[in-house]
C-alpha cells in the first residue's frame, strides 16, 4: 500500500473513469497484490463540498485498500466541460487503465467516452448518468427518489404547520446534470400528487450557491415576503443561497421551511437550529465512492465484477447499462443522530460547535 499515490492532476469526470479502470489492472481485489496501474478519478466540481470531502477521500482509500501498487490519478473540472475532456485525455495519455467518471456535462461527456473505448479503457459513469454513449457500469443513487424524498418531506411538513397548498418556488440544480433534471422530475411529481402549488421553477447554472441566491431574491420580490411558505432548493448549497436570500429581505428561515441534500456540514448545522428543514443523505464515502472503486480495480484487473454489486439496468439512450443503484435517505433534525452521525458521515464534534451546540442537544446528537 506504500506505493499508492494519487496525482493532483486536474482532469475531467472521464478522466476518473479511466483511473478506475486502471485500478483494475492492479494486484489482488482481496488485499492489495502487484502490478499497479492507473486509475482516473475525473469529478465535476468543487462548489458542492461532498466531492472533496467525501468522494474522492472515499474512492482514493478503497483503491489503497484493494491494490496497494496503483495510482489515482485525480482531477475535478471545476464546472467546465473543456477542462474535464482537457483533464480526460491527459489521463488517458498517462496510461489510465479505467476512467470512473463524474460529468460536467451529461451530454458532452460522449466525446470522452469515445476517446477512451479507441484506446479499449473502459468508463464507469459515476454518480451521473452519462447518456447517449457506450459506458461500461453507471453507479449512482436512485435520483428521482431523491426529488421525490424531497417533496414528500417539505409537502408533509407544510401540512403540520397548516399551509398544505403553498405555494413554493423552487430553486432546482444544473441544466448542464442529468440527475438534477431526475430531481426535478421526482420533486414536481410529488408536489403535484400533494396539490402543493409551484409558483415558480429556475435551473441554478453550476449548482453555484450564489446564483441559487440571485434566484432566491427575485423570487421573493416576485411573490412577495408572504407570497411563498417554503422553498425547494435541489441541494444544500442552493438552499444556503436560498435561506442568505430569505436573510437578506428579512425573512426568518425558521418560518419558511426548504429543502436541501447532501448532508453537507453547514446544511446540517442549519438544520439542529431550524433555519433548513431537511437534507437527503447520500453516504458517498461510505457506500458509493467504494463501490465505483471496486469496479474500477476489477475492471484494471480483468477480472470480474464483484458478485452482487450490480442490481439494476439503466437505459442511457444508447444501451441498457449495469448499473449499481443506492438508496438516499430523507434527514430531518430529528434523523440527524441516527443517520448520518451513526455512519461517521459527520461527527457530532464537527456539528456541535458553537451556536450549533444548543441545537444538537435538543435532537440528541452525540
Amino acid at each position: 500500500m506504500s506505493r499508492f499515490k494519487t496525482l493532483s492532476w486536474v482532469l475531467p469526470a472521464a478522466a476518473v473513469i479511466v483511473a478506475a479502470g486502471a485500478v483494475a489492472g492492479c494486484g489482488s481485489s482481496g488485499g492489495g497484490g502487484g502490478g499497479g496501474g492507473s486509475i482516473a478519478l475525473l469529478l465535476p466540481e468543487a462548489k458542492t463540498a461532498r466531492y472533496e470531502s467525501a468522494d474522492r477521500p472515499g474512492f482514493e482509500n478503497k483503491v489503497k485498500q484493494l491494490c496497494s501498487d496503483c495510482d489515482v490519478i485525480y482531477s475535478n473540472a471545476d464546472q467546465d466541460p473543456a477542462k474535464q475532456q482537457q483533464q480526460a485525455e491527459a489521463a488517458l495519455t498517462k496510461g489510465a487503465k479505467v476512467l470512473v467518471l463524474d460529468a460536467v456535462d451529461a451530454a458532452s461527456a460522449g466525446a470522452i467516452v469515445t476517446k477512451a473505448k479507441q484506446k479499449n479503457v473502459p468508463v464507469v459513469s459515476y454518480d451521473r448518468l452519462i447518456t447517449n454513449a457506450d459506458i461500461d457500469y453507471y453507479i449512482s443513487y436512485d435520483n428521482e427518489k431523491v426529488g421525490k424524498l424531497q417533496s414528500d418531506s417539505l409537502s408533509k411538513e407544510l401540512k403540520r404547520i397548516g399551509k398544505p397548498n403553498g405555494p413554493i418556488p423552487m430553486i432546482n440544480g444544473a441544466p448542464t446534470d442529468n440527475n438534477a433534471k431526475l430531481f426535478k422530475q421526482g420533486a414536481t411529481a410529488g408536489f403535484k400528487a400533494a396539490g402543493v402549488k409551484v409558483a415558480s421553477s429556475v435551473d441554478t447554472p453550476d449548482w453555484s450557491p450564489d446564483k441559487a441566491q440571485t434566484e432566491m431574491d427575485q423570487a421573493i420580490t416576485s411573490l412577495g415576503k408572504n407570497g411563498f411558505v417554503g422553498v425547494y432548493a435541489a441541494n444544500d448549497g442552493t438552499a444556503g443561497g436560498a435561506i442568505a436570500a430569505m436573510k437578506g429581505a428579512g425573512i426568518d428561515p425558521k418560518t419558511k421551511p426548504s429543502t436541501g441534500q447532501d448532508a453537507e456540514l453547514a446544511a446540517v448545522q442549519r438544520i439542529v437550529i431550524g433555519e433548513q428543514f431537511m437534507t437527503v443523505y447520500k453516504d458517498v464515502g461510505v457506500s458509493e465512492a467504494p463501490k465505483a472503486a471496486q469496479l474500477a480495480v476489477a475492471l484494471a484487473k480483468g477480472d470480474k465484477v464483484p458478485s452482487g454489486l450490480v442490481n439494476q439496468q439503466v437505459d442511457n439512450g444508447k444501451k441498457k447499462v449495469p448499473s449499481v443503484i443506492l438508496d438516499p435517505v430523507a434527514v430531518t433534525k430529528d434523523q440527524v443522530n441516527d443517520t448520518i452521525v451513526k455512519d461517521k458521515f459527520l461527527t457530532a464534534s464537527q456539528i456541535c460547535t458553537g451556536r450549533y451546540a444548543s441545537g444538537c442537544k435538543s435532537a440528541g446528537i452525540q
